[in-house]
């Protein structure tokens, strides 16, 4: 290929890109749009089609935002449901869990990388077939399990299944295997115990596989709807994905006041990959480099 042909391909590709971000892009713009919205048919005929939630014109750049915006929908949210104990139990589920299967997940990929004992490559095989069970297999002998402790409508059922997690110790596992072995033979001479290098040594070096790990299991949380639809019967106790179904029933969906409480929801989805994002990053390079 000739240099006169090179800035051709380097344009094709940059429009090509920005097709496909926009894309990604859109839904994120209709669901800003349609909180601003309102299902009111008087408001509609009077602020006109853009203020309609399915407008008939088919141009929809310019029915993506309405003229009036409709700020008193996020208002509304906090109105017509218990929002705010729903995003306390959201943050709280998700916080705990997020530190409970870090932590279960590196005391787990330190025994089968560092650890020496019979049976451990056999009883990792076994533990990573587990990933390829679906989560909604397990969610019966989940509930069975919860409803014979009596942990049944508590924050118990919500914690507890999610603490251990296969992928997590295999994402781990990978990445201490590739810590110098130097580094802990040089600790034992030191004096330190298993445990001291787990602390001291592993895990500070492991920062970013550490934050990967957070970041994904956070998300994951974040977003359950199975687990809690299952789990839980008591208002006080849904999560948001759960608590936002309030606004929808076998027919109809308030659209507006639904999108209004589902941007809401991603705020610390966003708040929690912006600070890690660092971390994040350099645990996906660091991957790449060994690969």
């Amino acid at each position: 290929m000739s240099a006169r042909q090179k800035p051709h391909w380097k344009w094709f590709s940059v429009i090509a890109l920005c097709a496909l971000g926009l894309t990604m892009v859109y839904p994120l713009l209709w669901m800003i749009g349609t909180s601003l919205k309102t299902s009111d048919p008087a408001a509609i005929r009077a602020e006109g089609d853009a203020a309609s939630v399915f407008p008939s014109e088919k141009n929809i750049l310019r029915t993506l935002f309405p003229k009036k915006p409709h700020w008193e929908n996020f208002r509304l949210v906090f109105e017509k449901m218990p929002f705010a104990r729903y995003y306390l139990n959201s943050v709280l589920v998700a916080l705990i869990v997020m530190a409970g299967q870090v932590f279960t997940s590196s005391l787990a990929a330190y025994a089968f990388s560092r650890l020496n004992f019979r049976g451990r490559d056999a009883i990792f095989l076994c533990y990573l077939a587990t990933m390829m069970i679906p989560t909604s297999v397990t969610l019966i002998p989940n509930f069975i399990l919860m409803s014979r402790m009596g942990a049944i409508d508590s924050y118990f059922a919500l914690i507890a299944p999610p603490l251990f997690s296969a992928y997590g110790t295999f994402m781990l596992r990978q990445f201490f295997m590739g810590i110098p072995k130097e580094l802990e033979e040089a600790a034992v001479i030191d004096g330190c115990g298993v445990f001291r290098i787990y602390l001291q040594i592993v895990l500070p070096l492991s920062t970013p596989a550490l934050a990967t790990l957070a970041i994904f299991t956070f998300l994951g949380n974040w977003k359950s709807l199975l687990t809690p639809l299952v789990m839980i019967n008591r208002d006080e106790l849904r999560t948001l994905p759960l608590g936002m179904t309030r606004f929808m029933d076998m027919h109809t969906a308030d659209w507006t006041l639904l999108m209004a409480a589902g941007l809401m929801s991603i705020i610390p989805m966003v708040a929690v990959f912006l600070v890690g994002q660092r971390h994040f990053v350099a645990g996906i390079r660091m991957g790449a480099v060994k690969g």
